[in-house]
């Protein structure tokens, strides 16, 4: 297959999943939707945070855990995206077997499938960080921000996350029931061990090295960084690092991950073929 088709493949796969994300409903159900569901997800936080430290807004902690928080989205809409497209299209839809024999590539077709909820993610993130800024004074400053670090930094972890997911997508394949719980369980693991809310020194010493060697822990540091410099070089976690080694470390272990993903997802794929897993309902 040439490169033209395989493009092909990648943008077709994103429109037919962005249709699926967005034509349940109404356009203006939609957009509140669109709008409502990120705001009640960090007004929880909001509150939980507000109680404890007794409405301590200034304290750098909170722009530090609401900005992990509100890029963490990020982590489940893209992961679960891709992986929940097996789901999709052999349980509800039934499809799978026909994406299958048709001239495609089945993780490029994946891939495009999580662009979807890579752009619903987005605006979540968008909404929820705007929110952050205007009403609870995040002290985010465009004009300070460091651009470039942080679309290079959101581009490299978008990636890495969707590979991820390419690997959930695999073990789904072979997963008999409760394969719709792979993406958000493994999004509520990593949300401990990434210091999205709470830096990794407040974990026990014994699990601090899972967090360390999850690519997500230096994503969510380095777009902190790139938003509210002064605010993220303030824990002690990962002070002792530059961005270009953050960055550094954040590619090799991304291209870790994605290796093992690739692969991963063959031989599942295969063993999914040889057992006549491709068409299989479990109707539950």
């Amino acid at each position: 297959m040439n490169r033209s088709e395989s493009w092909r493949s990648f943008k077709i796969a994103t429109w037919l999943g962005w249709q699926i994300e967005s034509n349940w409903t109404d356009p203006f159900l939609f957009a509140v939707y669109s709008i409502v569901k990120p705001l009640a997800g960090a007004s929880i936080l909001v509150v939980m945070y507000g109680i404890i430290t007794h409405s301590n807004f200034t304290n750098p902690m909170f722009p530090y855990i609401y900005l992990g928080n509100a890029f963490y989205i990020y982590v489940g809409a893209v992961m679960t995206g891709v992986s929940w497209a097996v789901v999709d299209d052999r349980e509800h839809y039934k499809t799978l077997k026909y994406m299958y024999i048709a001239p495609i590539r089945i993780p490029l077709y994946l891939l495009g499938r999580g662009v979807a909820r890579f752009i619903t993610g987005s605006i979540a993130v968008f909404i929820t960080v705007t929110a952050g800024v205007l009403f609870l004074h995040v002290p985010l400053d465009p004009l300070q921000a460091d651009w470039p670090l942080f679309f290079l930094t959101l581009f490299l972890g978008v990636v890495m996350l969707a590979l991820m997911g390419l690997l959930l997508a695999g073990v789904t394949l072979l997963i008999v029931r409760h394969e719709g719980f792979i993406g958000e369980a493994t999004a509520g693991a990593l949300y401990i061990f990434s210091g999205a809310v709470f830096p990794l020194d407040v974990l026990p010493a014994w699990l601090r090295p899972v967090g360390f060697a999850m690519p997500t822990t230096y994503w969510l540091e380095l777009l902190r960084r790139s938003l509210v410099g002064g605010v993220a070089q303030a824990f002690p976690t990962l002070s002792g690092f530059s961005n270009g080694q953050l960055i550094g470390i954040l590619v090799g272990l991304s291209l870790l991950f994605g290796i093992v993903s690739i692969f991963t997802f063959r031989f599942c794929d295969r063993r999914a073929r040889e057992h006549g897993l491709i068409d299989r309902t479990t109707n539950y």
